[in-house]
């Protein structure tokens, strides 16, 4: 069923405006109806209540989908860099006037709180629409390279960027605008067609998205948004053509796609998952570390690939430090975003919820001790409360797996050099962070930790300006600024010779 879309619950109706087409609903023609095999039903997380219905394509549908991008994608691949930058601006415009609106869509679809949709997904994608539209024709130009030998010297070689063709996006629930948006972006400026598959449990937000999309002035069928189940996607898009596959989700998924891709060569791009650390350094702000940790460790409910999950502290700054996190996790709201005056909303999934569960059971049996935590909602929602757990060790899975919720575990270490071990006694190898003041420390430990991301004295390190990705089994490629870029692009190289200057 191309083109059909969800179906918003009536109290979600939102307000007409200059853009309105991002955010009507486009119900199926009068006298239509889908039966449950053909929709994917989107519940809120934070109450249970049916917010839509998103229909789904059949496999036929997909192939059929990736033929017409192909054939308008040979169109926009001779597109002027400039004119694609100014459909992107208008989806950014759009987008901007209708904030407020598609944050609160996000966060009913997806459970965290309109806040942190609002700050962590609609103003990043604004803002990351601006960087790329005015820096695309910096990124995509054509470079001139000096011959290396003089006897070669009077020949022209050229590097020129050329588009893969058409890109297929697979994204998660945790970031269900921002990730996908800034994807879709940065491979329609590279000059390809794109395909768009959101995860099944965030549905709302992706036709959100692809209203956004599809209000620019795009040719017909470039984008695609399609809705199969997870379980089929990644096999269906490989198998029926895609020139690259982006992938964002958990390792075992990863390597099953990579897997598959080896079959036709594939290329693909990979975020996978994290257990990522933070060390706090015998010299560091002790409250600004404390504050880092809090952000990093319980925005999103603790639902973020580069979120802090464990910490070491080195033993002289040990209890102060935990006393200073402690203070600040008490603190936080847990709850339904009603008035804004929550901190922590829902988790998105049942499953996740019963991970972290678990983890935390695990960790206790183990010997570990709840330290702090936030107030915890009484019922049997999908809310779990921000903790702290210290007596932590390696033999527990909160501290060797990926937990991805609102729990950190943390651990007194003796030396720096000895957090640098416990830090990198992991496969994953996405994010860390340490704060420390003293500036040959600082280069010391930033060399020694093994991830493709270090933050230093700062929890906020994901920017359109940041190549995102990790080391490890954390994935391969990255998402965002020019090296980003250069991931939606191959690269062709030009040797000139015999010819008339």
């Amino acid at each position: 069923m191309p083109g059909a879309a969800c179906r918003p619950h009536d109290s979600m109706r939102l307000p007409k405006s200059i853009h309105s087409l991002i955010l009507e609903s486009n119900r199926p023609p009068q006298g239509e109806t889908m039966t449950a095999n053909e929709q994917t039903e989107c519940i809120n997380p934070a109450t249970g209540e049916i917010i839509g219905y998103s229909a789904l394509h059949s496999i036929d549908d997909l192939r059929a989908m990736i033929e017409r991008s192909r054939q308008a994608q040979r169109q926009w691949a001779s597109t002027p860099v400039a004119q694609r930058a100014r459909a992107v601006l208008q989806i950014r415009d759009g987008i901007a006037q209708n904030a407020d609106d598609i944050a609160a869509i996000i966060s009913r679809d997806n459970g965290k709180t309109r806040t942190d949709a609002l700050a962590t997904e609609v103003l990043p994608a604004i803002m990351a629409a601006d960087y790329y539209a005015n820096n695309a024709k910096r990124f995509l130009e054509d470079r001139i390279l000096k011959p290396g030998n003089p006897l070669l010297a009077n020949k022209i070689s050229k590097i020129i960027r050329v588009p893969f063709g058409v890109i297929g996006i697979i994204s998660p629930w945790n970031y269900p605008f921002a990730i996908p948006f800034s994807e879709v972006i940065m491979g329609l400026l590279a000059g390809n067609g794109v395909l768009l598959k959101v995860a099944t449990e965030t549905q709302m937000t992706g036709r959100a998205l692809e209203r956004a999309i599809k209000a620019a002035q795009l040719p017909p069928d470039l984008f695609a948004y399609v809705n199969v189940p997870g379980r089929l996607a990644g096999d269906a898009l490989l198998e029926n053509g895609i020139d690259k596959l982006f992938f964002t989700g958990s390792v075992p998924v990863g390597k099953k796609l990579m897997a598959k891709a080896a079959e036709t060569l594939t290329p693909v791009s990979l975020e996978l998952g994290g257990n990522d650390a933070m060390l706090v350094c015998p010299d560091a702000d002790l409250d600004r570390a404390a504050a880092g940790a809090t952000w990093a460790g319980f925005q999103n409910a603790g639902q973020s690939c580069g979120g802090v999950e464990r910490i070491y502290v080195h033993h002289e700054v040990y209890d102060v430090f935990l006393d200073k996190l402690a203070q600040r996790v008490r603190a936080l709201r847990v709850g339904p975003d009603i008035d804004f005056e929550v901190d922590i909303g829902a988790m998105t999934t049942v499953s996740q919820l019963r991970t972290v569960q678990a983890h935390v059971a695990d960790a206790l049996e183990k010997g570990a001790i709840i330290f702090a935590q936030s107030a915890a909602v009484q019922d049997d929602s999908r809310f779990h409360p921000a903790m702290v757990l210290t007596n932590v060790n390696h033999d527990m899975l909160v501290m060797k797996e990926e937990t991805f919720g609102p729990v950190v575990g943390v651990m007194k270490v003796q030396s720096m050099d000895e957090a640098i071990a416990l830090a990198n006694d992991t496969p994953f190898g996405l994010a860390s962070y340490f704060y420390a003041r003293d500036i040959g420390r600082i280069w010391r430990v930033a060399e020694g930790l093994e991830y493709g991301i270090v933050g230093i004295n700062e929890g906020i390190i994901s920017t359109e300006v940041a190549p995102f990705g990790g080391m490890k089994e954390s994935g391969s490629g990255r998402e965002g600024s020019k090296y980003g870029m250069d991931d939606y692009l191959e690269i062709k190289y030009l040797c000139m010779g015999g010819i008339d200057r």
